[in-house]
């Protein structure tokens, strides 16, 4: 299955409660931190929710 690298690039000062805490569960600490994380579809529905305070990519996995 494909992963997903999400970067947090943008502060969520000014924005509601429940996109700072979707920040939180996605496993975002602070500005310009990354995680990766599984592709399913609770994790595409929260990256949905704050798609304009992150950066999505595919990771990849090319091991033989």
């Amino acid at each position: 299955m494909a992963k997903l690298r999400i970067k947090w690039v943008k502060s969520a000062i000014g924005y509601p409660k429940d996109q700072k805490a979707t920040i939180a569960s996605l496993g975002l600490r602070k500005l310009q931190h990354t995680v990766e994380h599984e592709d399913h579809p609770a994790i595409r529905g929260m990256i949905r929710k704050v798609m304009h305070l992150v950066r999505v990519e595919e990771v990849v996995n090319e091991t033989l």
